[in-house]
């Protein structure tokens, strides 16, 4: 009997051949084989997503600065274009004035003076920057015209109108960009 029970002692004493000799830290039970390699790959798949979390974390904020960055360089150089576009107009009147220095005939002056006001024009023009036009006799819009004064109105249709223009008003697109100075009909 002392055989049998040794060998029994024996026996288990022996792992199962599926039995690890580690024991779970939540449990305190013995892990299989197929448990702790379950654990491993959960372990390694939880580190993996963890490292494409950061990567993707990391390339994120890559992105945002790289962006407001780019934001920034695009406001400092957006009007780079229009400037560019504008300094042939400052040659001309820089032109326009040393000629008019030599010149006594005012009326060439004058038609100088007005070929770079058109080429000015022009160029603002291309950019989207429209006048508004047709005002006097229109009713007051508040949207698009500041009213400075209001004064009688010269007949009956122009009460509540405008009666005149003191300074243009400018639209670029559709946006008002200078509101148009009027004079009101009372």
């Amino acid at each position: 009997m002392e055989t049998k029970n040794q060998e029994q002692q024996e026996g288990e004493l022996k792992l199962d051949e599926t039995q690890v000799d580690e024991t779970s830290p939540e449990t305190g039970e013995s892990l299989t084989e197929n448990e702790q390699s379950q654990e491993e790959k959960l372990t390694a798949e939880v580190a993996e997503l963890k490292e494409k979390y950061l990567r993707l974390y990391s390339d994120f904020e890559n992105f945002r600065k790289r962006t407001a960055k780019e934001r920034i360089d695009l406001i400092k150089t957006a009007s780079e274009e229009v400037l560019k576009d504008l300094i042939p107009v400052v040659d001309d009147f820089e032109r326009a004035f040393k000629a008019a220095e030599k010149e006594a005939d005012t009326q060439k002056i004058q038609e100088g003076n007005q070929l770079i006001f058109h080429k000015l024009v022009k160029i603002l023009e291309s950019k989207g920057l429209k006048p508004m036009e047709d005002l006097i006799g229109q009713p007051f819009n508040p949207d698009t015209q500041e009213a400075i004064t209001q004064i009688p109105s010269p007949s009956p249709e122009l009460k509540g109108a405008v009666v005149d223009v003191v300074e243009k008003g400018y639209f670029l697109g559709e946006k008002v960009v200078r509101f148009a100075k009027v004079v009101t009909g009372a």
